[in-house]
């Protein structure tokens, strides 16, 4: 299957890296007779690869749901005002200082756009109040897009419905047809995400088995879904029955660092490629 590769924000376990593993083992857009439903948005990189002609996109993270929809409204303002944003170490703090609360969509999304392509190591990470405290890390990935790739997103996006919402409410919408592709946070090779440093809130065991519920809940509706998870064993029990595929080549122990043996796997309820 050919893809094309759209990468705009940075985002802690992203499968922009590693869309030659998994994309064998998913539906192309033609085979989804449905809609494409991914809870876990987060960069959005097996959404954009297929580019299914419907999508269902939802994440928790409402400042990331913001900068899509602001993209998909205003591509070229986005653009005009993420670049009209200062270079300097001061800057950077005093723009993530600016509370986004009842600020102009347009402004929220290059606002979130340029702190995620300045801070350090593209972390999602929020206080207690819910406020982005990751610290500054150089211009250096902040002019890697451009006007052009902005415009992109928001061509793909057209046709795809954007909301902040809790996975389960989502999955259990799901219907015959639709196909869910599911990247729940984790870390490789763990039980439960502890701590709270690369994505937006924890994820423990009991998130999992809350996810494995509404998947079955989905089977049992005729849906189809994939998901990519930790190779944990308690993991691997829960969802046993299903077809597991180990990732050869993923991101490992260590954030942004591509590993063999990454202690990541593709679990799905399907084995054959879909038709």
């Amino acid at each position: 299957m050919k893809t094309k590769k759209v990468s705009f924000i940075r985002y802690p376990g992203g499968k922009q890296r590693i869309l030659n593993y998994i994309i064998p083992f998913l539906p192309s857009s033609e085979m989804i007779k449905g809609r494409f439903i991914e809870p876990f948005l987060g960069s959005g990189a097996i959404f954009f690869a297929l580019n299914p002609e419907r999508a269902f996109l939802t994440d928790m993270n409402r400042e990331l749901i913001d900068l899509y929809r602001g993209i998909r409204r205003s591509p070229l303002k986005v653009w005009e005002i993420y670049k009209s944003f200062p270079k300097t170490k001061k800057a950077y703090y005093e723009i993530r200082a600016i509370k986004p609360a009842g600020r102009d969509l347009t402004f929220k999304a290059a606002r979130t756009l340029y702190l995620n392509r300045t801070c350090f190591k593209g972390m999602w990470r929020h206080n207690s109040n819910g406020e982005f405290n990751v610290g500054y890390g150089g211009e250096d990935r902040r002019w890697v897009i451009n006007q052009t790739v902005l415009k992109d997103v928001s061509d793909r996006l057209k046709n795809a419905i954007l909301k902040c919402s809790d996975f389960e409410e989502v999955i259990d919408e799901s219907k015959k047809g639709d196909f869910i592709f599911a990247d729940p946070p984790y870390k490789p090779g763990e039980r439960e995400l502890l701590h709270s440093h690369y994505v937006y809130g924890k994820f423990g065991y009991s998130e999992y088995q809350r996810l494995e519920r509404a998947l079955k809940r989905a089977s049992n509706r005729g849906v189809k879904w994939a998901i990519t998870i930790s190779s944990h064993p308690d993991i691997l029990d829960l969802f046993g029955g299903n077809n597991i595929v180990p990732v050869l080549r993923g991101t490992g122990e260590k954030p942004g660092i591509l590993t063999n043996n990454s202690g990541e796997v593709i679990i799905r309820n399907y084995k054959e490629r879909l038709q």
